[in-house]
């Protein structure tokens, strides 16, 4: 399997696909062994995609000690020194998306465009819904209550009206959760990624960010919501926005969502 020593810290990575070299950095709790993951995803059939189960997570080293969005940051600078890429497309999803604001400002020369998916900026521009403090919940009712913050038209009526299919996504979510929970070092690295999230404040110095920027978002998402999505856009320079048909998980709900950001990677307009 392959790992890398990427400073103080061991990260496991993957590498799929061919074509212009693309960095996808995963959200909060990603984890590579997830079958519906970025590998698995339209985007190895355009790009090399490189993406790592970041610190605290997968099979990466799980420290326990504080995190910051800049230990991430150089987490994934130092990835890319390890497998040579000097530069790359960098796409960030949810959390990936704060992590890669800060590449974005802290390693400006390692990027050709960028792609942040359903995240926020922190500060002045909005922060994305609080996970930490659904922490404390079963599991089913921070399964329960995730969902229906992802897609904010599954309201406490619809999910009366669609109970099996609900039933579903919450079964779902807890045994995808529950998989890996035995092992040594995860609720650490889960507790450590979320403390980080929690303090991330990029929004001063997003007008740093110098590489071609395409903002995505999903118009019913109650976790990093339109609003700030509309904000990055704005503090960002060189960046458009697009919204979705979809809630958190777009990618998957709106079926325009993937070609539109390939063909935006590729240098094409497909709006």
């Amino acid at each position: 399997m392959p790992f890398v020593q990427a400073g103080d810290i061991r990260l496991y990575y993957e590498q799929a696909g061919e074509g212009p070299r693309l960095l996808f950095v995963n959200g909060t709790g990603g984890d590579l062994r997830n079958p519906l993951g970025p590998m698995s995803s339209p985007l190895v059939g355009h790009f090399t995609v490189l993406c790592h189960d970041q610190r605290g997570l997968g099979r990466s080293d799980k420290p326990d000690v504080p995190y910051t969005m800049a230990d991430y940051a150089d987490d994934a600078a130092r990835l890319l020194d390890a497998v040579a890429w000097d530069r790359c497309h960098v796409l960030g999803y949810s959390f990936g998306g704060m992590v890669a604001q800060e590449l974005a400002i802290r390693h400006p020369d390692r990027i050709d465009r960028l792609v942040l998916c359903v995240t926020s900026p922190g500060g002045a521009g909005g922060s994305s819904y609080p996970l930490h403090e659904l922490a404390g919940l079963s599991a089913e009712e921070r399964a329960r209550r995730s969902i229906a913050l992802g897609d904010l038209r599954r309201t406490e009526a619809w999910q009366v009206a669609h109970a099996d299919q609900m039933a579903g996504f919450i079964d779902q979510a807890v045994a995808a959760e529950r998989t890996y929970s035995h092992e040594p070092g995860w609720a650490v690295g889960r507790r450590r990624q979320l403390e980080a999230r929690r303090g991330h404040d990029a929004w001063d110095r997003l007008t740093q960010i110098r590489a071609p920027t395409l903002v995505c978002g999903g118009r019913y998402d109650g976790i990093a919501r339109v609003e700030a999505q509309e904000a990055m856009a704005s503090r960002i320079p060189n960046a458009e926005l697009r919204l979705f048909e979809g809630g958190h998980l777009f990618v998957v709900q709106d079926k325009a969502a993937y070609p539109q950001i390939i063909a935006w990677l590729e240098g094409a307009d497909a709006s």
